[in-house]
């Protein structure tokens, strides 16, 4: 009786894992499938699926192309800085430390601005004049040099890496923005903490950076929502050549008058198309209105310490108005299939909002 009363437990869970995995709407790749599938098959047309090789994308390029080399103080001015008694001697003690010499981006940032802080609030107690003039000449070095090391701690990072990799599939099917709600809170703070360092304005806080990396680590929907964009291209340039042979031939309705196939025609339309595709373009393109633009504004904020390889790659993956883009290719697929599907049902007076 126990053996039973679990097989009555289990049933409906495996019953419905069953059914989910036989609904081809709830994941991203088999949706495109099934829509060119039955798209084909309601316009009477012949077989069409997706290409074997979607749009090109690429991964991040190698973090050593990425990371810029940081310019160090003359060895002989940090040992005589270190000498000097004020919280800058403690600041270059740990930089030549031996964990100080390994120190990863976001600790290499802190440091950067810990140091030009605490040499600024040394420099009036100088009374030195040879040591002050050397003062003066490590803070201007170093704020020379901070906007690498900003570049460094954000797109420089092995946690990015993560967040971006085409390794991951497709962006989840209907759950809108939720997945990247907390990526998006992240990004506002970074961006809003590179916009007041690329001001030299070093109050600003530095605490959040590590919670922000750890998180760039556990998540992948940048990349996510990059294959699926190139998914979509793929799906509806697909589509939208079926629907041009269509327009090429009869019309769809004699003198505008709906007929059974324009029946099954707006049917599917209705319930395939703007039923389950749609959504899903929306939240793929919502979701990129938001994430892939806020990278976006992130890599323009520093375009000036933007190593070159890495503006090609910016250039396709993260810039809506490029003309080589992704997202501007998702646009303009998005726009001519529905401008075909309006074509079409138009020929029965179906036109959605005439």
């Amino acid at each position: 009786m126990p053996g039973l009363l679990r097989l009555q437990w289990l049933v409906p869970g495996i019953c419905a894992l069953f059914l989910a995995g036989c609904n081809p709407f709830s994941e991203a790749r088999p949706m495109m499938t099934e829509y060119l599938e039955r798209l084909a098959r309601v316009l009477e047309a012949p077989a069409v699926s997706l290409p074997e090789e979607l749009p090109p994308a690429s991964q991040l390029p190698r973090r050593r192309d990425r990371v810029l080399d940081m310019p160090e103080l003359d060895i002989g001015m940090l040992e005589f800085l270190s000498l000097y008694g004020c919280e800058l001697q403690y600041v270059v003690g740990e930089k030549n430390s031996v964990m100080g010499r390994v120190m990863q981006p976001v600790n290499r940032l802190r440091y950067e601005v810990r140091f030009i802080r605490a040499a600024e609030d040394c420099l009036p107690e100088v009374e030195d004049e040879d040591l002050g003039e050397t003062l003066a000449e490590a803070i201007e070095s170093k704020r020379d040099s901070l906007p690498r090391a900003v570049w460094n701690a954000t797109w420089g990072t092995e946690e990015i890496e993560n967040l971006f990799t085409l390794s991951k599939g497709f962006y989840p099917v209907g759950e809108g923005q939720l997945p990247v709600s907390d990526l998006l809170r992240d990004l506002k703070q970074l961006n809003e903490t590179v916009r007041a360092l690329s001001r030299q304005q070093l109050d600003v806080s530095l605490d959040n950076l590590g919670a922000i990396h750890q998180r760039w680590q556990a998540e992948y929907r940048a990349g996510q929502l990059v294959n699926s964009a190139r998914l979509l291209i793929a799906t509806l340039d697909t589509g939208t050549e079926v629907l041009q042979a269509r327009l090429a031939e009869r019309p769809l309705c004699l003198n505008g008058k709906p007929n059974n196939q324009s029946d099954i025609v707006r049917s599917f339309f209705f319930s395939v198309y703007i039923g389950e595709v749609q959504p899903y373009m929306s939240d793929v393109s919502r979701a990129a209105d938001t994430l892939i633009a806020g990278f976006a504004e992130l890599a323009a904020k520093q375009e000036a310490q933007m190593p070159e390889v890495f503006g090609g790659w910016a250039r396709r993956h993260l810039q809506a108005g490029e003309e080589g883009s992704l997202w501007h290719q998702l646009d303009g697929a998005m726009m001519r299939h529905t401008r075909h599907w309006q074509q079409l049902l138009e020929q029965c007076g179906l036109r959605p909002g005439a």
